[in-house]
């Protein structure tokens, strides 16, 4: 092999890197709150709601599941405007990334929510709570301790599927390594230092992920 390894180019564009990076981020961080809202609602619907509600819901989580992420961008970003609904690429992104994330997570929030013991739910409808107050309180908190790793882990793959966004210049860090290999022709050197964060921002994610189940969601020693 003789090749010289020039990685000056590609670092002189760091600015252009951090923006990239902060746009995966941001992305990233926007869907979880956004898909996890959605989960929610649509995992409460789906255990407590009537038929009709249940049967969207389902129809939902199905058709997200069996299309590809690929597929549902391309959707919101370029079948949309035929209908009147125009979205900027960063828009069209965070909806997709909401609406696949929020059925993924619905039905790992389902089964968090159906594994929680029959007697505690009865024992709050005994001190009668209201079937939100039920809900928050009783089922909620101890369902996502049982999903936190599931949860997270889903976080993890849609932020690492994120990077599918630059198809439609959404400006997130894979669309940067797509400009700077266009204007240095140094494409080794990027895609070595592209990977490089991904990883740093994987392995910081899973550090706050675990930060946080240790302090909000850890059980005490010797429950």
């Amino acid at each position: 092999m003789n090749y010289t390894f020039q990685f000056g180019p590609v670092l002189e564009a760091w600015p252009l890197l951090l923006h990239g990076t902060w746009m995966t981020i941001q992305l990233s961080a926007l869907a979880m709150i956004f898909g996890g809202v959605v989960a929610v609602l649509c995992a409460w619907g789906k255990t407590s709601g009537p038929a009709p509600v249940r049967a969207v819901i389902q129809i939902y989580i199905e058709l997200i599941r069996n299309t590809p992420f690929l597929v549902q961008l391309f959707f919101f970003f370029f079948a949309l405007p035929a209908i009147g609904v125009r979205w900027s690429p960063y828009m069209a992104a965070l909806v997709a990334m909401v609406v696949n994330l929020g059925a993924y997570a619905t039905e790992i929030v389902r089964a968090g929510i159906e594994a929680v013991p029959r007697g505690q739910i009865e024992a709050g409808q005994a001190l009668n709570l209201t079937r939100a107050e039920i809900f928050r309180f009783i089922i909620l908190k101890p369902a996502l301790r049982t999903i936190y790793p599931a949860l997270t882990s889903q976080f993890i793959l849609l932020m690492l599927a994120s990077s599918v966004v630059s198809v439609i210049s959404a400006d997130d860090l894979t669309s940067v390594a797509a400009t700077l290999q266009s204007d240095t022709f140094r494409s080794f050197e990027i895609y070595i230092v592209i990977t490089v964060i991904y990883l740093l921002l994987t392995l910081f994610f899973s550090y706050v992920f675990h930060r946080i189940h240790t302090r909000f969601l850890h059980y005490p020693d010797g429950r």
